[in-house]
């Protein structure tokens, strides 16, 4: 007798891996976390196996897991491209896009590897650079689709997250002790430096720069080493790098918009759906942390109320 299987309970056991989280997973699929929940236990009932070891916080594959997922993708990879062969435009060709430096590592592999997946012909370019740079070449038709890192959402830009600019050093370091402050900086023309000089300024701290490179790995590098501290988004600091407090001695900085524009002249459909998976992912993946800076506004208007 044959079994057949559900291609949702895999593409929910999938979204489950790659984001770490139930509570992710759902906004991804743009369902409720009892939904995915449920999925999951389908599932398992189905092969008569735990795919997750539930014995603490984390979702981590079991081994019956581990050997499920490849397969699993390869199957989601399949029906994505057979449905969009029978029901969307046939896309094929090149789109080129734009991201800042510390905008990429976190958030666009999973967004190439899903896009990748329903349109295989389609090649993307990717092109890391600083926010000025960006949407210049956007300007100039070199780009479909840019992401900036701007204090505010200009007009003809779409605001993905709004991020705290925050101080990273090393894990139990002690370059913010120093005195200068050493700091390490992007690129000149980074938007993130004249804020962080302006902070510095008004609170009275003599600094030193330590690193200016229009590479993020060179900046890491002076973090890791402890010989520096440096402004960074708070989604781009790594876990093996620590966010440094006012209690550190250190001034707040401003939060910063990561945004998103499209090419205003040629725009492309294929433009248009690369720009939802990225939507999409930001959703996922940030989901959780504007449902809670939304709780916490509300609970400060109560109190003063």
């Amino acid at each position: 007798m044959s079994r057949n299987i559900d291609v949702g309970l895999l593409r929910a056991f999938v979204a489950v891996v790659e984001t770490g989280s139930v509570t992710r997973a759902a906004h991804l699929l743009n369902l409720t976390q009892a939904a995915v929940s449920q999925q999951l236990k389908r599932l398992e009932d189905l092969f008569g196996v735990e795919l997750f070891d539930r014995s603490n916080r984390a979702m981590r594959t079991t081994a019956a897991g581990e050997r499920l997922l490849a397969h699993a993708q390869t199957m989601m990879t399949m029906n994505d491209a057979i449905w969009g062969l029978m029901s969307k435009p046939h896309y094929e060709g090149e789109i080129r896009v734009g991201v800042p430096h510390d905008v990429v590592e976190p958030n666009i592999p999973p967004v190439l590897r899903r896009f990748d997946r329903a349109w295989p012909r389609v090649q993307v370019t990717l092109t890391s650079g600083i926010t000025v740079d960006l949407l210049g070449a956007l300007e100039r038709g070199e780009l479909d689709v840019a992401l900036s890192t701007e204090r505010n959402v200009p007009e003809g830009a779409e605001l993905l997250l709004r991020d705290p600019l925050v101080w990273a050093g090393a894990r139990g370091g002690q370059a913010h002790l120093r005195e200068p402050l050493p700091v390490s900086f992007g690129s000149p023309n980074c938007a993130f430096r004249a804020s962080a000089i302006a902070a510095l300024v008004a609170k009275g701290r003599d600094w030193r720069p330590m690193c200016e490179a229009s590479v993020l790995d060179a900046v890491k590098a002076t973090l890791y080493a402890d010989t520096a501290i440096a402004p960074m988004l708070l989604s781009a600091v790594p876990d093996d790098l620590t966010v440094l407090e006012a209690e550190d001695g250190l001034p707040p900085l401003p939060p910063f918009c990561i945004n998103m524009r499209l090419r205003s002249v040629g725009k492309s459909a294929v433009a248009e759906e690369f720009a939802a998976f990225v939507r999409q992912e930001f959703a996922s993946r940030y989901g959780e942390r504007r449902q809670a800076a939304s709780a916490a506004a509300e609970q400060k208007m109560l109190e003063r109320s």
